[in-house]
């Protein structure tokens, strides 16, 4: 199935969320949401091409879940049935360009939906797993920078598809990169990024 929309749910950890503080990040109750045209999926085996001049870029590696459907007003005891596949995906982000629209009142697109900005691996069949328990880890150049657990979620996948279906009628296609742990940094031209999870496959990408 080809992914369509991506749907984005930002803060989504609170170690995350600590550790941009210093940015003026904060929780504040609410589950945040920004989009992804397709277009800036990078599939595995396919270079990362970073932007210039920008300033840093960070990796927020991420579960990615691929739904069938679902349509409007799905209730959480429900939403689960709407995942088609799992995977794991990069949501890169423009930090410095970020933090300077978001202190400005302003929208993330131009710091989040750039091209390449999303890097995405191969969706594997839910077979009803748990996917509040899954581990995965982002290792740059061999090193981990980062190692998360769905089960430190602020918002579950399941609450996450209800509160996106209040919105948008969910369809097939649909995919939403679920939020990212503590350890983001950055990327620079000619780094090696290796997304890897039980269950959900590892994945390899070139920077350029």
């Amino acid at each position: 199935m080809n992914v369509k929309r991506i749907f984005c749910i930002g803060k989504n950890y609170a170690d995350h969320v600590a550790e941009l503080a210093h940015l003026g990040y904060a929780p504040d109750g609410e589950c945040v949401v920004f989009m992804k045209p397709a277009s800036c999926i990078v599939p595995e085996g396919e270079d990362i091409v970073l932007p210039k001049g920008v300033g840093s870029i960070h990796h927020e590696a991420e579960l990615v879940v691929l739904l069938t459907g679902g349509d409007r007003d799905v209730a959480v005891e429900d939403a689960l049935d709407c995942v088609a596949g799992i995977t794991l995906g990069l949501d890169l982000t423009l930090r410095d360009l970020q933090t300077q629209l978001k202190n400005k009142g302003k929208p993330w697109e131009l710091a989040k939906a750039f091209d390449c900005a999303a890097p995405l691996g191969e969706f594997r069949p839910y077979l009803q797993q748990d996917l509040q328990a899954l581990e995965f880890t982002c290792h740059v150049n061999g090193v981990l920078r980062q190692s998360g657990n769905t089960a430190h979620m602020l918002y579950s996948v399941a609450r996450q598809i209800s509160i996106l279906s209040q919105t948008w009628a969910l369809q097939p296609g649909d995919a939403i990169y679920t939020g990212t742990p503590a350890g983001v940094g950055p990327l620079l031209p000619g780094d090696q990024v290796v997304l890897q999870g039980k269950g959900l496959g590892r994945y390899q990408w070139q920077c350029t």
